[in-house]
């Protein structure tokens, strides 16, 4: 499980761990919460380019769809395919075994600090 308070955070409610120019991604746990127990999710494929902002995929629930954000510019380099296969990972452990994608990126925009999102989650 990755240390929540050193990943950087969008208003999306994604996590992102920052590795040098790479970023591993996910949902956070309030997101996963509110989201209820998700049964499929819908992810762009390796190699794909994406736009920061835009929406990239699918996260299904057995109380409603959520869409999944662009964290940043940058290129698919991996997906989750266990959280594919068992998507429940995704409520289990969102800040581990249920990550979503892996992007390199060119640049990052402006992103929350832990207790930035914390705030925010708390209004």
């Amino acid at each position: 499980m990755a240390d929540t308070s050193t990943l950087k955070y969008t208003a999306e409610h994604e996590w992102l761990l920052i590795d040098g120019n790479t970023a591993v991604v996910g949902i956070t746990a309030y997101a996963a919460e509110k989201l209820g127990d998700v049964v499929f999710v819908d992810l762009p494929d390796s190699g794909d380019e994406i736009t920061a902002g835009t929406v990239v995929g699918e996260i299904e629930s057995t109380k409603s769809v959520g869409e999944l954000f662009a964290p940043a510019n940058g290129t698919v380099l991996e997906i989750n395919q266990a959280m594919v296969d068992s998507p429940e990972l995704v409520n289990s452990d969102p800040f581990g075994e249920g990550w979503l994608i892996k992007i390199s990126f060119t640049e990052l925009p402006a992103l929350l600090s832990f207790d930035e999102y914390s705030a925010l989650i708390a209004e």
